[in-house]
């Protein structure tokens, strides 16, 4: 057997189980031995009904019975209910918004069921257990597994032999693959394959320095734990693995680029200076510390001639909402258009500004005008919508509509050297004439290749500064932006205000809305979140039962608001529609918008001082951070009424970090520790596993793999003396485009 032979040449498989296979993107004998458990149980630890006490995680094994779906009454969510039975008596299983879990199991099915004992002394329930089907054959499997221990030697040469008479691996499953199946499959590999000749790409010297296990031992040890202290040390090398190929791949592009020639933008600092000072604000000394690092970045090195050669700047700028980084990201467009090309005499270098929506790149085109209309540059938008310019030939004070050939005319030939849009700006159409500088807000993973795109025609790569509002742990900055450097704008304007957060319970909801006419009545304006646009089909087993923005605009307006004018905003609203609305309320014709999370990023109307957040358990802290951030635009004091459905004590706890929190650093910290691997967003388009996840809560291991990683690829960069090394970083890199 190879680790490369399919899963379907060992096995006999169901239509089913190769779908559920699938799922779980397994399809290989490797797949197979590289998913991991996600946690252990030990044999005997099931309790009995009887001895069940309020707030413990607890495993049984009983009888399903009266297994049905309601609808709970208070919330009108679907709720499906039944009991458990084993010799010492019977107790409730509940869970919330999972309707099909009643057409899944049937009457008199014997399950383990794990979870934690909620509801009240003599109420008892277990709250959204975990079930598996228990069957003879789990039995003599484990009567196998205890003889296989029993004949192994314990010797580190046999323990592939070893099978775990202790532990219970806990596989991540799909329907139709249980953790039964994975331990019996995983048991089968073991006794067919040498795994002495599983080459392990770590190096040994590595392993030897930091203790961790050899990639046999750490297999064994993941699945069939003896102890687990050996299922903590496998799930540590793995982790260290996972991190340090990622800081691998970061260094390596890192090194690369400092092989590439950039644009030189060295501008006199009385120029950045005036266009600075013109700003309608004081800049910030984080502000002013971000501007000095870029300039730096983009004005190259002085080679033995004397002449300035430029390599590419790759930048992170991170700040909390309303911290100022498009003043200076404004600031280094600025620079760039300030500098000739090498050996012209006339026109300007080009920057490239990309926003992740409509909304938010109209509102940059909206503010690079009001940066630039004492400086005669010409700025361009160019969405799938339409194309705009600043300043008109007709009137100097705005912005013109524009055809799209003109646009990408003047574009190509330089007469435009702003230019800002959505993905639009990466279309094969448009074509730069000298572009140095690309502006990427909120999508951090843009890079070389992504670059050599934009400026097609040009050797030389552009300069890149990437942004985000997203509180990111300094572990994951650690870890996914190895390759860029990373600038903290962690210091608010003058005279802003701490927000002032509230948890709101249902019965406390009619208070928070008389806080909220207070501020109407001072002629404030309100957000209203809301997960979803429209109301659940009914008929659907799986709908989300969240409140949707169409219903509560309309309940808001008939019952709590009625006097004030009130408008929705989504995804599905044509660009025109929304540009409406939000006109509107930029004016203030509209004082309430009830919106989803499409306002998170980047909307910008500092006379909107209040947002509720409905079903705020259904969002992440950081996104949770991100909408509060729309209403910290102004001096005026904001507020936050995070309202969610649910009143479990660990909803409840993760919630109340936004209260306690002082910043989105801190909250992203918290957000780390909290949640479970695996959770964080993100986390799959970071492309990090569930044991990655939970590395990023070991500061020490990040930054031990990162130092290594660095010292590898300054010794060997290509890592033509690490052939195992490159071929299990190429093997991540494919994996990670797959996903």
């Amino acid at each position: 057997m190879n680790l490369s032979d399919p899963i379907t040449s060992l096995f006999r498989l169901t239509d089913v189980q190769k779908a559920a296979l699938r799922k779980l993107h397994i399809g290989t004998v490797r797949d197979l031995l590289f998913h991991f458990p996600f946690r252990y149980e030990q044999e005997g630890s099931e309790q009995s009904v009887a001895g069940l006490v309020l707030g413990a995680e607890v495993s049984v094994v009983g009888v399903l019975e009266k297994l049905e779906t309601k609808k709970s009454w208070k919330r009108k969510i679907p709720v499906s209910e039944g009991y458990l039975r084993d010799p010492s008596g019977r107790i409730k299983l509940m869970w919330f918004n999972q309707p099909y879990i009643a057409k899944m199991y049937s009457n008199g099915v014997r399950v383990k069921a794990v979870g934690k004992v909620a509801g009240s002394p003599g109420k008892l329930y277990l709250a959204n257990p975990q079930l598996q089907k228990i069957s003879a054959t789990e039995e003599s499997l484990f009567a196998t597994q205890k003889l296989a221990s029993q004949k192994s030697s314990g010797s580190p040469q046999t323990f592939v032999q070893q099978v775990s008479d202790s532990l219970f691996a806990q596989y991540p499953e799909s329907s139709g693959i249980t953790s039964l199946w994975f331990r019996h499959a995983i048991e089968k590999v073991f006794a067919q394959i040498d795994i002495e000749k599983i080459e392990d790409p770590i190096p040994q010297t590595l392993l030897k320095h930091y203790n961790l296990p050899t990639l046999k031992t750490a297999l064994v040890w993941i699945h069939t734990p003896q102890s687990a202290r050996d299922a903590e040390a496998a799930r540590k090398r793995f982790a260290f693995e996972e991190v340090f190929l990622i800081q691998l791949g970061r260094q390596q592009e890192r090194a690369q680029q400092k092989h590439e020639q950039s644009f030189v933008v060295d501008v006199p600092q009385k120029n950045i200076g005036a266009f600075v000072s013109a700003f309608p604000f004081t800049a910030t000394h984080a502000q002013t510390r971000a501007i000095k690092q870029i300039l730096s970045d983009m004005s190259g090195y002085i080679l033995p001639s004397g002449a300035r050669q430029g390599t590419p700047m790759s930048r992170l700028l991170e700040g909390d909402v309303g911290s100022g980084k498009t003043a200076v990201a404004a600031t280094a467009c600025f620079a760039v258009v300030s500098t000739r090309p090498a050996g012209q005499t006339f026109g300007t270098l080009q920057a490239a500004y990309m926003a992740p929506t409509e909304i938010l790149a109209k509102q940059h085109f909206e503010s690079f005008i009001k940066y630039f209309e004492k400086f005669p540059i010409n700025i361009g938008l160019i969405t799938g919508s339409g194309c705009y310019k600043f300043p008109s030939k007709i009137g100097r004070g705005r912005a013109t509509t524009i055809s799209r050939a003109q646009l990408l005319k003047w574009v190509a030939n330089g007469e435009i050297p702003v230019l800002i849009g959505t993905h639009a700006l990466i279309q094969k159409a448009v074509q730069f004439k000298h572009l140095a500088l690309v502006v990427i807000d909120e999508q951090h993973r843009f890079g070389t290749n992504q670059r050599r795109m934009l400026a097609k025609k040009e050797t030389r790569i552009p300069h890149l500064l990437s942004m985000t509002a997203t509180p990111i742990p300094r572990t994951l900055a650690l870890t996914v932006y190895g390759d860029l450097d990373l600038t903290l704008l962690d210091e608010m304007p003058a005279g802003r205000k701490k927000i002032i957060t509230e948890i709101v319970a249902p019965e406390k909801r009619s208070e928070a809305y008389q806080k909220m006419r207070a501020q109407l009545v001072e002629g404030r304006q309100a957000y209203v979140i809301c997960p979803r646009i429209e109301e659940p089909d009914p008929n659907k087993a799986f709908a989300l039962m969240a409140k949707s923005v169409k219903e509560e605009a309309k309940r808001l307006k008939k019952d709590i608001f009625p006097e004030y004018e009130i408008a929705i905003l989504h995804s599905k609203m044509t660009p025109k529609e929304k540009d409406e609305t939000m006109r509107k309320f930029v004016v203030n014709e509209i004082q309430i918008l009830v919106a989803t999370s499409v306002v998170e990023v980047g909307v910008n109307v500092p006379n909107a001082t209040m947002i509720c957040i409905e079903g705020a358990e259904r969002f992440g802290l950081a996104q949770l951070h991100q909408l509060r951030g729309r209403v910290v635009r102004s001096n005026h004091q904001a507020y936050c009424f995070v309202c969610p459905e649910s009143k479990g004590e660990q909803t409840l706890a993760r919630l109340k970090a936004l209260t306690t929190a002082k910043n989105g650093f801190e909250l992203a910290e918290q957000d780390l520790l909290q949640r479970g691997a695996g959770q964080l967003a993100g986390a799959k388009q970071w492309g990090i596993s569930d044991i990655g996840m939970d590395a990023l809560k070991n500061l020490k291991l990040v930054e031990a793999a990162r130092t290594e990683a660095t010292k590898l690829i300054q010794e060997d960069e290509s890592l033509t003396k690490h052939p195992l090394l490159a071929h299990a970083l190429a093997a991540q890199s494919q994996a990670l485009h797959f996903e």
